[in-house]
């Protein structure tokens, strides 16, 4: 039996209802609703993909900015990055400037689109003097090696005539030399980590090109084509700098992002939820309290392939605190969960609905489902 004096909250968002932080609000309400005397202290998480930012920013009292950059295509995009609430971190999702929801399903070909507006939210990001810069990189819609985010800081690709290479992973064969004279010198003053939970390589048949080319656009025939150009790239990199990138696990991940990111900006691969728990004060929160709970919008037997409520699972068994995860949705597969340190779930639904009044009553579902079971522990008690 538990003697619940505090209580963790780290969840993340339920995606096109409550952002992390929300669901922590609304689960503190519904806390407080049966037992005013608990201490909830909030870790609004995410797994290194959307939401990052947001759950970073608010985590340290940050803030996000929005910046128009240019998107996967070209064309301009409504963008953002946040900068924490000490001033001395910067957080950006490379999906929100090069990410594939921003290109209509008809219009995915990944011999074109560039990660240029990723580069121009690091740029903007130097601008306000951080020491500190994490990046998530899921959810691309890009093939180009990070060339586009190199462009962008003033780097430049040149081909044998000199010239500047064009956008996408479609023009990486041209590639002859690459000139850092005038990459932005603030960049190799900041650490940078990157959120990456794949650890595909950039070439070959896991690489890529092949493993997540399809989901861009790319037929086999193309998938082909930017394979060999980002062994290609990857040839110029070790003949010019001495780095041989081509086999490195994570090096695909984003399209070849994850080799740019080390590359270009020495920077380093994390799995997401490690990076963000650091970023929240997980750990430290939990070691003082007496319980933890999580959630997210869906919990299924993928949940423990890296997903928040697993991670911080695992986090609080290291100090064998019990968990109970929360979900709008419960699939398949959660006996498992319970192997993996999730001791119980619970849906927040009242019952049967339309999907669109589901997300739109997020926060009062979440309310009462953690008012209930609040009451629920107090009554063992």
């Amino acid at each position: 039996m538990i003697d619940v004096k505090t209580i963790v909250l780290a969840p993340d968002s339920f995606k096109e209802s409550m952002t992390a932080k929300q669901v922590c609000e609304a689960m503190e309400r519904g806390i407080r609703r049966a037992n005013p005397e608990i201490r909830c202290l909030h870790a609004p998480m995410a797994d290194g993909g959307e939401g990052t930012a947001q759950s970073i920013v608010d985590a340290t009292g940050g803030r996000l900015y929005p910046l128009r950059v240019k998107g996967p295509l070209g064309s301009e995009v409504q963008a953002c990055y946040g900068i924490t609430g000490d001033g001395k971190t910067a957080v950006l999702e490379m999906a929100s400037a090069s990410g594939i929801g921003l290109v209509p399903e008809t219009e995915r070909n990944p011999l074109l689109t560039t990660t240029y507006g990723t580069g121009q939210l690091i740029k903007a990001a130097l601008d306000h003097g951080i020491h500190r810069l994490l990046i998530g990189i899921g959810g691309s819609a890009t093939n180009d090696g990070g060339a586009g985010m190199l462009q962008a800081l003033g780097g430049k690709l040149l081909d044998e005539s000199g010239h500047e290479l064009g956008p996408g992973g479609g023009a990486l064969h041209k590639l002859s030399r690459i000139d850092f004279g005038g990459l932005d010198p603030r960049i190799r003053q900041v650490k940078v980590e990157a959120a990456c939970d794949v650890t595909n390589p950039l070439c070959g048949p896991e690489g890529a090109s092949h493993v997540f080319g399809p989901q861009k656009g790319a037929t086999p025939d193309m998938a082909a084509v930017l394979d060999a150009n980002l062994r290609h790239f990857a040839d110029v990199i070790r003949r010019q700098l001495g780095i041989d990138i081509a086999d490195v696990p994570g090096a695909g991940a984003a399209g070849g992002l994850g080799a740019g990111i080390m590359v270009f900006l020495n920077g380093t691969l994390h799995k997401g939820m490690e990076l963000v728990a650091r970023m929240t004060g997980l750990e430290e929160k939990i070691k003082r309290a007496d319980m933890v709970w999580t959630g997210e919008g869906s919990i299924d037997a993928q949940t423990r392939f890296g997903k928040t409520p697993y991670g911080v699972a695992r986090a609080a068994k290291k100090h064998r605190k019990p968990v109970i995860a929360f979900a709008g949705r419960i699939g398949d597969g959660i006996d498992e969960l319970y192997e993996q340190g999730i001791d119980a779930v619970f849906g927040i639904l009242p019952g049967a609905c339309d999907l669109q009044d589901a997300l739109r009553q997020g926060e009062a579902n979440m309310e009462r489902a953690a008012e209930n079971a609040m009451r629920l522990l107090m009554l063992r008690r």
